[in-house]
């Protein structure tokens, strides 16, 4: 024995430093695991938001082409129902085209002044 390993014995560091090492070992597998888990949380989430979007795209397109067919029937006329949905949906999206940069910069400022408030 050399006498870095008596020394050791001696003052029982040799039993702290395997504590030691075994603590740190035990941490940063206790680490992984809550880092599993918060990725198995968050892609929980995202499957059940994206299934909840699917949904809700689906339901909002039938109900277009329903309501469509129903204004054809209304109108006497093949594909009038047709325009005056898509006319619904381009509105809005001209709209915001259009006011895309006022319309990000008020988000923008809402989201700030909400944040700010979580922190206090």
């Amino acid at each position: 024995m050399d006498i870095k390993e008596i020394v050791f014995k001696f003052l029982r560091l040799d039993n702290l430093f395997s504590h030691l090492t075994g603590f740190v070992e035990t941490q940063a597998a206790l680490l992984k695991m809550e880092v599993r888990e918060e990725v198995a949380k968050i892609l929980a989430r995202g499957l059940v938001l994206g299934s909840i979007l699917l949904m809700a795209f689906l339901f909002l397109l039938f109900l277009s082409v329903g309501l469509a067919h129903y204004l054809n029937s209304f109108f006497h006329e093949a594909y009038i129902g047709y325009w005056i949905i898509a006319g619904l949906y381009g509105l809005p999206c001209l709209l915001f085209l259009l006011f895309k940069k006022s319309i990000s910069t008020a988000f923008e400022k809402y989201f700030a002044k909400h944040l700010k408030h979580k922190e206090n």
